[in-house]
């Protein structure tokens, strides 16, 4: 498995994030992390990519787990947070050379300059990001993201702020990559989970829901009835 969560729980004072959350996510899958606000679904992608450490269980990326050996898990993910910002007074190939340098990448310049074609973002690497629009950074962040190839992509609500053909030429492109690598992004968009995910997981007041292919939670094709009915019973 290339993502495994074992019984992870986050407080954060009296509130309660996640209670003992539980999955496995192998190659070829894109998961759809699904729930209402506050239900959890920021807080399981920054323990994942070990921006917050929890307070009980563990997970591993990869095969390294996150507690003991986070470096590793690191190198095996790429990471878009929710409403990304930062860096504003970088271009866009100062960013991506900052990541990739980061990441230990032998040749910076080659990757970027692919990695900007595959996302369309080749017109903007000499643009300031503060200068973007929301649509152009999400893409920037995004590259950042899978600037080293890496198996496993934790993208927090990625459509966010992109147009209805920069949606599209990203849904294609994660269907292109997904055969080789495990993708678990978050949407508040049912639509977009149906079009785009085989497999959903459904967070509710902290806890799964729901972990099944889409195919099974979907009824007469919709997933809307399916997640009500997950979240009202929460």
């Amino acid at each position: 498995m290339l993502i495994e969560a074992r019984d992870l729980a986050k407080s954060f004072g009296p509130v309660t994030a996640l209670d003992g959350v539980s999955f496995a996510l192998g190659p070829g899958t894109i998961t759809g992390l699904l729930g209402v606000n506050g239900a959890g679904k920021s807080t399981l992608m920054r323990l994942l990519s070990g921006v917050l450490r929890p307070d009980r269980g563990t997970a591993s990326i990869a095969g390294h787990d996150i507690l003991h050996d986070p470096l590793a898990a690191r190198r095996q993910l790429g990471y878009l947070p929710e409403a990304a910002t930062g860096f504003a007074n970088l271009t866009v190939a100062e960013f991506l050379t900052f990541a990739a340098e980061g990441r230990g990448l032998a040749n910076p310049a080659t990757t970027i300059a692919a990695t900007a074609r595959r996302l369309a973002l080749t017109p903007a690497l000499h643009s300031v990001l503060g200068t973007l629009s929301k649509g152009w950074r999400q893409r920037a962040w995004l590259a950042q993201a899978m600037i080293h190839d890496p198996p496993v992509l934790l993208l927090d609500e990625p459509t966010d702020g992109l147009d209805p053909t920069e949606k599209t030429r990203l849904r294609a492109f994660l269907r292109e990559i997904a055969a080789s690598k495990a993708i678990l992004m978050s949407t508040h968009i049912l639509e977009e989970a149906e079009e785009l995910c085989d497999h959903i997981i459904v967070i509710a007041n902290g806890r799964i829901a729901a972990d099944a292919p889409l195919t099974e939670l979907a009824q007469g094709g919709r997933l809307a009835p399916a997640f009500a009915r997950l979240t009202e019973a929460a």
